[in-house]
């Protein structure tokens, strides 16, 4: 347990430096160092981390996003998503390029789940990470705040159900993938979360009925997007027969332990609050 604190209060002070210098580029760079490890430990996963070729052309891709969204983004200028659109694509592509000649190269030891498996990962990890860098772009003013707010919604979620899971949880939600979660957790864990999304965009914001109506409805869904990602990594795991995707954070696993539901929770964050701008819901104006 001492173990787990200590490892989660070094986590905490990290993140915490880097939303510090959130403006600069510390926050690309560390998303880059994120992307790279997860990145790592799924292809570990799936027994490609020595397949020097797949690897390199996996990680360089990843790594390469949050680089591309931030050279494109700068608060409210932002250079012609197209352009960025034009060049993520181009980087997945020539990567996915050099999986396929090396799959024909060595098709005899690599299956096909395995590189699959890979090309999802290459994709799947990097622009949901990024969604960091775009949050923070979305708005000079109030961008570290949308950040906090995105990155808070899986683990607040998790928070709420887990306390409302120890006092009421008598159902199980999926007890063949996750034997701790009940469902009158999850349901708790929605509800805290919508709460917390409210009352934290009426403080920053300013309270009006449809800004918090709006929160709320954001709140519940990434708590939804969040647990489904959850337990998707969950049972990938089951699946392969690992325990824990890596050992970074002693007591906690790996990065991918930790940022699974933030893999669905941040992308689901940042569409829902750009889609409501665009629509003049006034949720952060």
């Amino acid at each position: 347990m001492l173990t787990r604190i200590i490892s989660g209060a070094v986590g905490a002070v990290m993140m915490a430096a880097v939303l510090y210098f959130h403006s600069t580029v510390v926050l690309p760079v560390a998303v880059a160092v994120m992307i790279a490890v997860m990145l790592f430990e799924l292809l570990r996963a799936v027994k490609l981390e020595k397949c020097i070729p797949i690897l390199c052309a996996v990680e360089l891709c990843g790594m390469a996003m949050p680089f591309i969204y931030s050279c494109f983004y700068s608060g409210d200028d932002r250079k012609a998503d197209g352009a960025v659109t034009l060049i993520a694509f181009a980087a997945v592509l020539f990567a996915a390029f050099i999986v396929f000649v090396t799959w024909l190269k060595k098709h005899k030891e690599l299956r096909y789940e395995q590189v699959f498996f890979a090309l999802a990962a290459m994709v799947l990890v990097p622009q949901a990470m990024s969604t960091m860098v775009r949050i923070e772009r979305m708005d000079e003013e109030n961008g570290l705040f949308l950040l906090i707010i995105g990155l808070c919604g899986a683990w607040i979620a998790d928070t709420g159900a887990y306390f409302t899971g120890v006092a009421l949880g008598k159902h199980k939600l999926c007890p063949e993938i996750s034997p701790k979660k009940t469902i009158e957790g999850f349901v708790g864990g929605i509800t805290f979360t919508g709460i917390a999304f409210a009352a934290a965009f009426s403080v920053n914001f300013g309270f009006s009925a449809g800004r918090a109506a709006a929160a709320f409805l954001i709140g519940i869904t990434c708590a939804v997007i969040g647990t489904v990602g959850d337990l998707s990594a969950s049972m990938v795991k089951r699946q392969i027969g690992f325990k824990d995707y890596g050992k970074i954070m002693p007591g906690h696993g790996g990065l991918m332990d930790r940022f699974d539901s933030v893999l669905f929770v941040l992308p689901t964050f940042y569409i829902l609050t750009a889609l409501l701008e665009e629509l003049d819901a006034g949720l952060i104006s």
